[in-house]
């Protein structure tokens, strides 16, 4: 079977979709991913077909960081968005059996699978479907407004996505020959959603539909033929364990101002650290701190003492993997969310908003993160729960059983 994986975003929305690809290639699948230029070496060192989607996310959040208003926000976004739809097209018409699609590019995915009579499969890397349990992430307001402002905020959520794509799927629908409008389905009505988060870090809601389940994380894929950079080992295996930093693919075009606040930081609270790049440009020196590219966390996580993180859904999943605690950074977006869920289950000390941060406040956070032995026992038991897991069995099953495959 044809598979085309169709996600957006950054990075963090592109690995854990390497590694259910690279599953679903392995049960004998063609797997193909529809994402943003920049991730081409990401998707086909994992053996994966890379289709190309326009924009480029790294710049969208450069743009958002210097926009002047919320209103210059949404326009950037809806910018961004509207190139989407040709790209959805001209990836689905180079030929599929079968869309996963993440939530956010959803309207499109479903727009295509319609246009060409294929199903479509939600795969979703965040809770995406409004519950009375919490508010989704992204939601605005309060944090426990009870049941029915927590469905409210939630059912917003999906409304202001559907609001963003709403001209970009009226191009795509265009383009591919279908009516302008498209009666919504019900929630209840729509297809099957697998979330790709473990249930002992976000339980299933009870007031989910019957089609949504919580699978497990699909662990991103390691390219083919990976070995950790000489430096990095010989750095690790010259101290102790070091506290890992790094924000991801926030913060871009701030890597001078948050090199010095992390340097100053980790000599407050005498640590090693190994600080990645990301997209900020972070650096480092000196014999207690080592600045790094790319490396895969599931290598490196497990060799740290606490790793000190934007809160992205893929990094909160890759630290609870490594069993050890985390210092959550939350910039924008989901990341509240992943970041206060981590307090909750007791493997982080109190969030530390980006907005807020000094090298005073991260050097107090780190401390009270790798001298609380809590945190690291709390980090140990939920590791044990999420290796029994695996995330990517259920879409696969759900594939063999409805398509005999």
């Amino acid at each position: 079977m044809r598979i085309l994986i169709i996600t957006t975003g950054s990075r963090g929305d592109v690995a854990p979709f390497t590694g259910l690809g690279r599953r679903l290639r392995d049960a004998g699948h063609e797997v193909a991913v529809a994402a943003h230029p920049s991730f081409a070496a990401l998707v086909g060192g994992c053996g994966l077909v890379h289709r190309p989607l326009p924009g480029d996310p790294q710049e969208l959040i450069r743009a958002w960081s210097r926009a002047a208003s919320r209103e210059e926000v949404r326009a950037l976004s809806r910018a961004y968005v509207d190139g989407l739809a040709d790209g959805v097209a001209t990836a689905v018409t180079d030929g599929t059996d079968l869309i996963l699609t993440a939530f956010a590019p959803a309207p499109l995915s479903q727009a295509a699978g319609e246009a060409l009579g294929v199903p479509v499969i939600g795969t979703h890397l965040t809770p995406a479907i409004a519950t009375g349990e919490f508010p989704l992430p992204g939601a605005r307001g309060a944090d426990s407004p009870g049941p029915q402002g927590n469905l409210a905020a939630g059912r917003a959520v999906v409304r202001r996505r559907d609001e963003l794509f709403a001209s970009a799927v009226t191009r795509l629908r265009a383009r591919l020959g279908l009516p302008a409008d498209a009666a919504a389905a019900p929630e209840e009505d729509t297809g099957p959603v697998f979330a790709g988060f473990s249930p002992s870090v976000v339980p299933r809601p009870a007031d989910w539909p019957p089609q949504a389940a919580v699978t497990g994380y699909w662990w991103p894929s390691r390219p083919d033929g990976w070995r950790p950079p000489a430096e990095l080992a010989d750095f690790l295996q010259a101290g102790p364990p070091p506290v890992f930093i790094g924000y991801g693919s926030m913060a871009p075009g701030e890597g001078e101002r948050l090199s010095e606040l992390v340097a100053a930081a980790v000599k407050q609270a005498g640590v090693r650290a190994v600080v990645q790049a990301g997209w900020a440009g972070l650096s480092g020196g000196g014999d207690d701190v080592l600045a790094i590219g790319d490396v895969p966390h599931d290598w490196l996580f497990p060799r740290t003492a606490a790793v000190v993180h934007h809160a992205g859904a893929g990094t909160t999943g890759a630290g609870l993997r490594a069993g050890v605690p985390a210092v959550p950074v939350p910039v924008m977006a989901d990341q509240p969310f992943w970041a206060a869920r981590l307090h909750r289950l007791g493997v982080a000390p109190r969030p530390l908003p980006f907005e807020d941060l000094t090298a005073e406040a991260l050097a107090a956070s780190i401390t009270a993160c790798v001298t609380e032995p809590a945190h690291r026992r709390r980090a140990a038991e939920l590791a044990r729960r999420i290796a029994a897991e695996d995330g990517a069995a259920a879409v696969l099953d759900h594939i063999g059983a409805e398509y005999g495959r």
